[in-house]
């Protein structure tokens, strides 16, 4: 029972602030407004382990690559405290083990990636039929607008209701199916 309520507590901590180090990064790569409660929120939580990463790390076009990488690394200890307290022994097979947390690990940050991309969109929809002017559109839009975009341009409005959102929705439902068989796959090495 106690490593139970480890589990919940690691996955809760950890995994959040992994999704908040994932926000902060997709926030800057599609420069998303700054001025808004959710990126000064997140500025404030992450700050504290971005900054010095950035020493260390550099970014790349234009991506902060520090801010990724301390995503997966979440994720990837994440993964590695959940094994252990479900009592797996890293000892005979430490190079499988890391190789294998490290995908899962990418495995996972892709797998967030896809559902930050679909809570944006189902949310965009919702405020636009109900509060289509509110303060936080912009941000959504940022985050919608590239994967919309590619949809609309082939796929016209019909009777003027936007069906693209609905397209991306069931584009990343399948993506999820095939990235969760390729965590299962990989989680056979344990």
């Amino acid at each position: 029972m106690l490593n139970q309520i480890l589990i919940f507590l690691l996955d809760t901590l950890l995994g959040l602030f992994s999704l908040a180090l994932l926000l902060r990064f997709y926030m800057q790569l599609l420069r998303a407004p700054y001025r808004n409660p959710l990126s000064q929120f997140l500025v404030a939580l992450t700050d504290f382990v971005v900054r010095p990463a950035r020493r260390v790390i550099p970014g790349y076009s234009g991506m902060d690559l520090s801010t990724l990488l301390l995503a997966w690394l979440a994720q990837c200890i994440l993964l590695t405290g959940v094994l252990m307290l479900q009592g797996y022994e890293f000892r005979s097979t430490v190079g499988i083990a890391i190789m294998g947390l490290a995908l899962l690990g990418l495995i996972e940050i892709i797998k967030m990636t896809l559902y930050i991309i679909l809570v944006a969109i189902i949310m965009q929809a919702v405020l636009s039929w109900f509060n289509p002017h509110t303060p936080f559109a912009p941000t959504l839009d940022s985050f919608t607008r590239p994967f919309l975009v590619v949809i609309r341009r082939r796929i016209p409005p019909i009777g003027n209701v936007d069906l693209s959102p609905l397209f991306v929705l069931v584009i990343i439902q399948l993506l999820l199916f095939v990235v969760a068989g390729a965590g299962k796959e990989i989680s056979l090495l344990f």
